[in-house]
């Protein structure tokens, strides 16, 4: 059986608009690779033959592997993927699509929500380790290298049973004109705008809709409105709808009633209010239609698409998001089956 795990390190994560306009950190790219050499030894102590790993403009794999001599040597075999790459998003795209067919079983992300979007386009069925190296994150998640790896290694190797180690997420849909052209992870934010400009949100007084697939209060990000006012979990089968007020509208709607203040960190160090006047809770199956146009649509944080005043677009609530890894409950029932017990 070929146990076979993948990585896809985004160098342009953690380094957007929101280092300017907020208080955001860099995430800086020499620990990234710090980060997948610990992700490597994680791999390797759970088994895995070989890895995969994406080709990259700041050479994520030869800087990773320089640590590795001597008596440090990896014994595992580790490869890049044969692609060629034009240092854009869709290199994670066409990365994580060639992996699956290369056989890789886990997939390890180090990126943001926007990265891990593009990723769970081409990854299919191969569930994903998503590690955070972004700005406003939820779908990936601050964790150690070496368990990140080590967990994903679990999964690839199958020590752990997919019914322990895999949760099945949301997606949102995007519809323009009848044709489905693109996915959210985690929100589809309407902005007043014609032009996609800086692809990060951090002007809220653009914001017009919210479609959200989960938000709790300790996110950051458009997730956080969602948390502040109506929290939703990954588990949970539901989204969310809002309607957000345009700035100098009055408080007091006669046919929607009063808008509500909602309070949320929406980009690091910055907290504002953000004026929703009406949300609604969305089943599965359920589209919303895009109220204003024209308009562009941001995607897990980044502006995508553009939507003329002329154009029909629905936001679809699926649950047919990609497989994530659930690191916790992988460690626990590899703990409880004894795998890291010598006898």
């Amino acid at each position: 059986m070929n146990l076979i795990a993948g990585i896809i390190a985004n160098p342009a994560s953690g380094k957007d608009i929101r280092r300017l306009v907020a208080h955001a950190t860099v995430f800086d790219n020499l620990e990234k690779v710090n980060l997948i050499r610990r992700i490597l030894l994680g791999l390797q102590a759970a088994g895995v033959q070989r890895v995969w790993v994406m080709p990259d403009y700041f050479n994520f794999y030869e800087q990773a592997l320089d640590f590795f001599i001597g008596e440090n040597q990896l014994t595992m075999e580790t490869k890049l993927v044969p692609m060629k790459w034009n240092a854009c998003q869709e290199d994670s795209q066409f990365a994580a699509a060639k992996m699956a067919e290369l056989g890789v079983r886990c997939l390890i992300t180090l990126g943001g929500d926007g990265t891990n979007r593009v990723v769970a386009k081409g990854a299919g069925d191969v569930p994903i380790m998503p590690v955070s190296t972004g700005t406003n994150n939820v779908f990936s998640v601050m964790l150690e290298g070496t368990l990140a790896g080590l967990a994903a290694g679990l999964v690839a190797t199958g020590v752990v049973e997919r019914e322990y180690s895999l949760l099945r997420t949301k997606k949102l849909i995007i519809h323009l004109n009848g044709k489905a052209v693109d996915i959210a992870l985690i929100d589809a934010v309407v902005l007043e705008d014609q032009f996609i400009g800086s692809r990060a949100i951090w002007d809220m007084g653009k914001v017009r809709q919210i479609v959200a697939t989960r938000g709790e209060p300790f996110h950051i990000g458009i997730a956080a409105i969602v948390g502040a006012l109506h929290p939703i979990d990954m588990r949970a089968a539901e989204g969310i709808n809002l309607i957000v007020a345009a700035s100098g509208e009055q408080m007091l709607d006669q046919n929607q009633g009063s808008i509500i203040q909602v309070k949320a960190a929406v980009a690091p160090g910055l907290i504002r209010s953000i004026p929703v006047r009406s949300h609604e809770l969305m089943s599965p199956g359920q589209k919303v239609t895009v109220r204003h146009r024209p308009c562009v649509i941001a995607l897990d944080g980044e502006r995508e698409i553009i939507v003329g005043p002329d154009d029909c677009c629905e936001i679809e609530l699926a649950q047919t998001g990609p497989y994530v890894v659930d690191y916790k409950r992988t460690l626990k029932r590899a703990a409880e089956k004894g795998y890291f017990i010598n006898r």
